[in-house]
């Protein structure tokens, strides 16, 4: 047992895929698989990969499972360019029933944590625990905005949106530390060392050598409708299973507990993370483990 631990943290996870709304959606695997399983899930234009940091500290004691969603990483990109919460909910439903995952353990980030805790209203009975990093999505005030618009602006600024997307190519890198560049301006709470591991597994070389993200540029392009926030808070009540929530106290991130959305939970505690940004796992690893740990 303890040998087959250490190959497995020497050589990393396993790629593997399974099939999902017509696309080949891609996960890995750090094997373990008589453990109870952890799905890790990656937040907005990131990959599976930027967990490498936090599941070898679990790998002992669960079978860590780490999917890109689609549209990111090496999953499959939808084939209209549209990604909806519906979509994903459906990929995450797809990949729990096709390898028997339930009930499952869920640490997730960002858009991750906003997939999944919807998932866990909707499925409770398929969710033991579930830990979310600032994963409550907009805030209700830019959601505010966002809505007091008439569909009709909303509809065409999508199109107008949907249409300069069209029309702007990938960006290209001249090489990967031009890339690496970018990704430090996004977290400048990145080491290099994290900073150089995450822009590899996220970038593609292109045929003439320079080098692009692997997401979809579409992702950048929001649906003009969505989930009422209502029908969010409301699934969110449905949840059973014990709910964590954590929030680096130097995010952007609006405070649950002041703008509302933290009554909506009947089984959560939330946590907040000193000197740390919206990437907790990457900013304060060793207090976000402790917290992960004590929770999962």
């Amino acid at each position: 047992m303890a040998a087959a631990q250490a190959a497995r943290d020497a050589t990393g996870p396993v790629s593997r895929f399974f099939v999902s709304q017509r696309m080949r959606l891609h996960y890995v695997d750090w094997g373990n698989p008589e453990a109870p399983p952890l799905l890790l899930v990656h937040g907005w234009r990131d990959h599976s990969r930027s967990w490498d940091w936090v599941a070898p500290h679990f790998t002992k004691d669960w079978h860590v499972i780490a999917p890109d969603l689609q549209g990111h990483g090496d999953s499959q990109w939808s084939g209209d360019g549209n990604y909806s919460f519906a979509a994903y909910i459906y990929d995450l439903a797809q990949l729990i029933h096709q390898l028997e995952l339930a009930p499952v353990t869920i640490l997730a980030h960002s858009l991750g944590g906003e997939i999944c805790l919807r998932y866990t209203g909707l499925f409770p009975d398929n969710v033991r625990k579930i830990a979310a990093i600032e994963g409550l999505g907009m805030s209700p005030r830019i959601l505010d905005e966002r809505g007091g618009k008439p569909i009709a602006d909303r509809m065409r600024g999508w199109v107008d949106h949907r249409r300069s997307l069209t029309a702007r190519p990938a960006r290209r890198y001249a090489s990967v530390e031009e890339a690496l560049h970018r990704m430090q301006e996004e977290n400048k709470h990145l080491s290099d060392e994290q900073a150089r591991h995450l822009t590899h597994y996220g970038v593609n070389q292109n045929e003439d050598g320079t080098y692009s993200w692997k997401f979809d540029p579409y992702l950048r392009s929001w649906a003009p409708y969505e989930m009422t926030r209502q029908d969010v808070y409301d699934i969110w009540a449905r949840i059973t299973c014990p709910t964590l929530l954590i929030y680096g106290k130097e995010s952007d991130a609006s405070n649950p507990t002041e703008d509302g959305r933290f009554q909506h939970f009947k089984t959560a505690n939330l946590v907040w993370v000193p000197d740390a940004g919206h990437w907790v796992h990457h900013d304060q690893l060793d207090i976000l483990l402790g917290h992960a740990k004590g929770f999962l």
